[in-house]
Parts: structure tokens; sequence; C-alpha cells
């Protein structure tokens, strides 16, 4: 099959031939259709989150079952399926639990083990992991839920408890903010967006932010929150970090209003991941903080039902629509800055 391959952290992105991937008894592998280009995939690719190499990347996928393991009982070659990027073993007790998006024992298409800038991709225990997929929801619109999507209505929805009304402030509007630019506008929440690219605010505005912020000519943390408290008279009752970053993780905190609720949802790595946040205004302002990871399979249900009866389109987040080919090409564009919205390779000619 072709697959996009780096055999070096930071090395040449090429796609060739590799074999195809052997079926897991608990597992499926799938005929990709089509997957999303992710700053996570960046990360694995410059050796940030680390991988075995050779290494296929990708986890934001939607397809069809090829093949599945002699321990898959509820699904059938043919179905039009996605699944978390996090999928978990469905036995340990956090899986147990419900919380499959920090099992102990999760695998990873595109860090744990191959991913899905391939024409096929394995999803172990697939009787936890897999989603079925509503049949007017197109195999593209369902690439661009992915981690992005999914992880920000998860912040929004579970952690941030985000409720008509309330203000929403985003710190970073690519995939993942824009995102949760969307989702908050069709809860009925105000959004106010933060970013240093007049075009990403531009799609913010467009998908329903309530105010934008250029934030490319602030000081720092501090003077971006206090333009946020005038906005939002008063401060946002929940912010998250959608770009992984200290000044912005410091600005979102600084953002709130007393009792608000910062979600964490951008990678902060390295020596960025031991930075301090303002403690003593989450003490005494009485301010909570969440990481979020991702998104379980049973919770899909909630999210497709919120995109059916609101006539959300995942799809409108996707900004370009590439071939495998020009995977390598976008995956590498990431060391600066890249074109608002979401980019999804489409893997096979049709997209059904």
């Amino acid at each position: 099959m072709k697959a996009l391959v780096f055999e070096e952290y930071g090395g040449p992105l090429r796609v060739r031939d590799v074999p195809s991937p052997a079926c897991p008894p608990d597992g499926v592998v799938l005929d990709v259709y089509a997957t999303g280009v992710c700053r996570s995939d960046w990360h694995a690719w410059r050796g940030h989150d680390p991988v075995a190499v050779p290494h296929v990347p990708g986890h934001e996928f939607a397809g069809v079952i090829a093949q599945a393991g002699p321990g898959v009982r509820s699904w059938r070659v043919g179905e039009r399926v996605t699944a978390p990027f996090v999928c978990g073993c469905g036995g340990c007790d956090v899986c147990v639990a419900g919380d499959p998006q920090v099992c102990p024992n999760q695998t990873q298409p595109g860090f744990t083990h191959h991913g899905s800038f391939a024409e096929q991709v394995v999803v172990h225990a697939a009787e936890h992991n897999l989603v079925r997929l509503p049949e007017r929801l197109s195999l593209l619109a369902a690439a661009a839920l992915g981690c992005r999507f999914s992880t920000a209505y998860r912040a929004l929805t579970v952690h941030g408890g985000l409720a008509p009304g309330q203000w929403l402030a985003v710190h970073g509007c690519g995939g993942v903010g824009l995102s949760a630019v969307l989702i908050a506008s069709v809860i009925g929440a105000r959004v106010v967006a933060t970013d240093v690219s007049p075009s990403a605010l531009a799609v913010a505005r467009e998908r329903g932010a309530t105010a934008t912020l250029d934030v490319s000519e602030l000081p720092g943390p501090a003077e971006i929150a206090a333009r946020v408290h005038e906005i939002t008279d008063g401060g946002a009752h929940v912010s998250v970090d959608a770009l992984g970053s200290v000044s912005a993780a410091t600005a979102s905190v600084l953002s709130l209003r007393r009792r608000g609720r910062h979600v964490q949802i951008g990678l902060l790595l390295g020596e960025a991941a031991s930075a301090p946040l303002p403690m003593d205004r989450v003490l005494s302002w009485e301010l909570s903080i969440f990481g979020s990871h991702g998104i379980a399979a049973h919770e899909y249900a909630a999210m497709l039902d919120l995109i059916e009866r609101t006539g959300l389109d995942p799809a409108s987040l996707v900004g370009q629509v590439i071939t495998l080919e020009d995977a390598g090409t976008a995956l590498a564009a990431m060391d600066g800055r890249t074109a608002a919205g979401m980019t999804v390779v489409q893997v096979r000619r049709e997209i059904r």
C-alpha cells in the first residue's frame, strides 16, 4: 500500500510502498478515505513526541472497514467508521470507568503504531473504539472531526461546562481553536478569539466569534487578558489555550472572571511543560484548571447529535483538501505559520 513515511526525526517525508498492516485479533484494518494534517503529527515528525522510526504519521481519519479480527463481533466489513485518536484497551479500571482517553494501556494510530497517512490503518480494541458514522456525514467531514474538533467539543462541554450566554475566550485560532469557536457559537455562547494572524481571526469571525483580538502588538499575557476583560465586561467564564504555549496558557488563566474555568488543550512540551501558571489568581479567584486529552468513543454520540440538531458542519473548518503525495509538504509547512483552517488529505479518489 502507499503511505507517507519518515525514517528520521525531521527527515524527508516520502510516499512509498509499504506492507499492508496485519489485522489484530481484537481489531480492524480500515481503508482510509480521508485524514487530517494536525500539529500533533508535526510534533511526532520533529521528535518532540517520540515515535519509533521509520514511521507513518496520521491520527485524524475516517474510512471503511476492510478486515475485522476474529474477536470483533459488533462490526462488519464495509461499515463507515472513525475512532478517537486515543484508543483505550477496554479492560482496565480506567476504561471501565468510562475514561479510555487516559487509558494507561492506550494505543494511538500515528504514535504507538503506524498511522493514517496511508491507504490503510489499524484500530486496536475495535469493540471499544470504533464509531459508526451517519450516512449523511461524509468521510471528509468525519476526518475533520479528528482530534481537534472532538477535543474542542469535550473541552467545552465536559470540562468547561460552557452554557448559552456565557463568554468563551479562545487563545489561538488554529484547527482546535476554530473548532472551539464554531462549537461555542452553536451552543449559544459568546466568543472572543485571539491570534496573531489576521486571516485566522477573519475565519473566527466567519465561524461565529463575537469579537476578535489581534495580539501581535500586545506586550504579553497580562495585556491580552486585560483586553479580554474589557470585551467581556469582567472576564470569560471559560477560557482555552488552543495553541500550546506558556504565554497563551497564562493569558487564558488571567482572562477568566472569578470562578472561571481554564482548559488546557494545546500541548506544552519541553521546558514549557513545567512552566508556572499564575496560581495566586487561581487561588484567590477560585479558578478551575482542566486538561483535555481527546474524547472517548462513547461520547461521540452526543457530539454527532449536536451536529445533527444544529446543522453544524465540521467540513466548514477545512481550508484545503490535498492528496497523499502533498501531505509531506503540508506537514513540513508547520515549521512556520500555516493557512487558516484545517488541511485534510483525501487518500482515495472517491469520498463516500
